[in-house]
């Protein structure tokens, strides 16, 4: 029988620098005490974090890890498809629900199909609010939703009808849509007004994508602007930025997003930077060990091994020979290939 993800993430993540299984996300208190007990998150990455790199960001200390987004067209119409992007690992003691769209009434029934699905598992419904990708702005969600505050507060108050007062609802934001057109501090108030639990603020303009720098500072303005925990996003690339990124704007806590693209030990190596602890390098080995690991929990939970592809790309950066690795890793099929292409690195 084939090994379960639990059983390779005991057998192989110590070697990797990993625990070997995944505390829960703490249950009592109020959500900010919740969040103050580990302030640094996997932020929801479409098209990436599937199971098996929630796991791993989970083993690498994160105290929370987010779904891809989640249609909420695509639940109210049952597709199976968008279901697996719901349903968390057996061994994910919870997990946070990405949803998006525009209609509130579909929002309230997603929330509650959600919640009856994942059951003791949910962690949070959370809001796409921020996506700035046109297929998903041009229909009126994501970041569009910048734009007309009175949906976006009707959304949230649904998500709560739909999933009841013991699932908080946060939702994920960006500063505005447009350069000069700042909406931060008063977008984020008004969604507090509709029972929000938390506002996640990434410091860019949707307009920029990933472009330039994430602003600190209109991060910080949001953050005085509401009662409700914040949660900063926006280039905490390393350990030492997340860090900096709670500190600096004065945030509850901190999304990691590309900073956890072959880093998977990002979450614990911010706490230590932010206890003023000392945070060792992450060897060859270790890394190594972590990317078969990622392989392996690819093919256990049926994810496509191709994204393993990208995967290549992000543990082997700064390697020997790097460039000709991942050429090498392009022509990989199987996880087997992967395995073979790990182990002759190893060797080099």
């Amino acid at each position: 029988m084939a090994p379960t993800p639990g059983e390779l993430l005991a057998t192989y993540g110590p070697a990797a620098g990993l625990a070997p299984a995944v505390a829960p996300f703490p249950r009592e208190g109020t959500f900010a005490e919740r969040l103050a007990a580990n302030p640094f998150l996997m932020a929801p990455m479409a098209g990436v974090t599937d199971g098996a790199y929630r796991l791993l960001a989970r083993a690498g200390g994160a105290a929370l890890a987010v779904s891809e987004m989640v249609s909420v067209a695509g639940l109210h119409h049952a597709n199976e498809k968008t279901w697996r992007l719901v349903d968390p690992l057996p061994e994910e003691p919870d997990i946070v629900v990405q949803l998006f769209g525009s209609d509130p009434a579909q929002f309230a029934e997603a929330a509650a199909t959600v919640h009856d699905r994942v059951g003791g598992k949910l962690a949070a419904i959370d809001v796409n609010m921020a996506c700035p990708v046109p297929k998903v702005t041009r229909k009126g969600e994501g970041s569009a939703l910048l734009d007309d505050p009175d949906r976006a507060a009707a959304i949230v108050a649904a998500c709560r009808e739909g999933a009841g007062d013991a699932v908080p609802v946060t939702a994920k934001i960006r500063i505005g849509r447009r350069p000069g057109e700042t909406v931060g501090p008063a977008f984020a108030a008004r969604l507090e007004e509709a029972g929000v639990a938390a506002v996640a603020v990434h410091g860019r303009f949707a307009s920029q994508f990933y472009r330039g720098e994430s602003d600190a500072r209109a991060v910080a303005d949001v953050v005085r602007a509401v009662s409700v925990p914040v949660i900063a996003s926006g280039d905490a690339l390393d350990a030492a930025a997340a860090a900096r990124l709670k500190e600096g704007t004065g945030a509850c806590a901190v999304y990691c997003a590309r900073g956890t693209y072959g880093d998977p030990w990002i979450f614990g190596d911010a706490a230590r930077v932010l206890a003023g602890e000392p945070v060792a390098g992450r060897g060859v080995g270790e890394r190594l060990a972590a990317f078969a690991l990622h392989v392996r929990l690819l093919e256990a939970t049926g994810a496509h091994i191709a994204r393993a592809r990208s995967l290549a790309g992000w543990y082997l950066k700064g390697m020997p020979e790097a460039a000709s690795w991942r050429e090498r890793a392009m022509h990989c099929d199987t996880a087997a290939d992967y395995l073979a292409l790990i182990e002759a690195v190893a060797a080099q």
